[in-house]
């Protein structure tokens, strides 16, 4: 009989072989008792990435960039939702427990980006961080990948835009808040619920709700144009809260506000279902069931424009509740367009020019 992987800070319960391996297992009691016996902390193991370049590209229609960055493969939040769990299989590792313990790091992310940004075919357009997995997730505070990025595109005067919910963003305020003075850069706080109790559940290491809103105060007090990410909107669970967590966030300063309907790619649904009957086994089948309203029957659809906000009464409730809140508080504007024009190619081998701060 199998039991559940529940390791304190981890979200998934289960740690299942990638799909493209050809070798599977899982822990099963044989009648000694041995899985019945609490299991030990579940330490994050850092693995470097030696990836020769850093910029990602792509042409999804439904998406408003071209290009993105991520420091880390793998994500310490462990939010279990998170459609980028799928991505470890790639690398040979589970996109349960793996995706959260086993973290792969770009060290060499600011040289890497500062040769791309150099070469003489490079055209400038706006970078994304945060698409995929968090860039200031807990590993950041010692590893300062982020930062040194940062102090690239700072340098260069390179557009750029953030999605996190950390508050790790706010050691960073000084060169957003100049990137924000020449129009450089534009934030989005994802919130998922304000639900304290949830939210350690669901995404473990996390911020918490409020330090997210204290988060997105400080940046619009320093001036960084920065907006809302109710992201994702969770049927039954989260669906609730909808117009609070946009009227917490508009409190907090936010001048902008969308939403992302919860994912559930590959691997993801099985993980999510595992989480819901360990968690909330009275409520997982309607959670369910409500999802697949809003996919057309399915778990998942990934047709572009129908992954972000679903289909269907259900999906088109929530996408006229939230147009109406957004209208009410003025957050239906658009985030400032980021300027390309002041780009410049960075000093070769990390010098700054003295005009920097000009």
């Amino acid at each position: 009989m199998s039991r559940p992987l529940i390791h304190k800070g981890r979200a998934s319960i289960s740690n299942a072989t990638g799909r493209f391996e050809k070798q599977s297992g899982h822990a099963e009691d044989d009648g000694w008792g041995g899985l019945g016996a609490d299991l030990p902390p579940l330490a994050t193991e850092v693995i470097v990435d030696s990836s020769k370049s850093v910029i990602t590209y792509n042409d999804s229609p439904d998406i408003p960039f071209d290009r993105s960055i991520n420091p880390y493969r793998g994500c310490e939040h462990g939010c279990i939702y998170c459609f980028a769990r799928p991505t470890h299989a790639y690398l040979g590792y589970s996109p349960g427990l793996d995706f959260e313990s086993r973290i792969l790091i770009k060290p060499d992310a600011a040289r890497l980006l500062r040769e791309e940004l150099g070469k003489r075919n490079y055209r400038c357009a706006p970078l994304a961080l945060g698409t995929n997995t968090d860039p200031y997730q807990p590993l950041e505070r010692q590893q300062r990948i982020m930062r040194g990025i940062l102090q690239v595109l700072a340098e260069s005067r390179h557009p750029v835009s953030i999605v996190t919910k950390s508050a790790l963003i706010e050691r960073d305020v000084d060169i957003l808040a100049e990137m924000a003075r020449q129009g450089l850069v534009s934030v989005g706080i994802s919130i998922t619920t304000l639900d304290k109790s949830l939210a350690r559940t669901l995404e473990p290491r996390g911020a918490a709700p409020h330090r997210r809103l204290e988060a997105l105060t400080r940046l619009r007090e320093a001036g960084v144009p920065v907006g809302v990410m109710v992201a994702p909107v969770i049927p039954v669970l989260t669906d609730c809260e909808l117009e609070t967590i946009v009227k917490a966030a508009y409190a907090a300063g936010a001048s902008n506000a969308e939403y992302i309907l919860l994912r559930l790619p590959l691997e993801v649904a099985d993980l999510f279902q595992e989480w819901l009957r360990q968690h909330y086994p009275l409520k997982a089948e309607h959670v369910m069931n409500r999802v697949r309203d809003a996919r057309g029957g399915k778990v998942y659809d990934a047709a572009f424009h129908q992954r972000l906000r679903g289909d269907g009464s259900y999906a088109d409730l929530i996408a006229q509740r939230f147009r109406l809140i957004r209208k009410k508080l003025g957050l239906d504007r658009a985030m400032p367009d980021l300027r390309t024009d002041l780009f410049r190619k960075p000093a070769p081998g990390g010098q700054m020019s003295f005009d920097f701060f000009d």
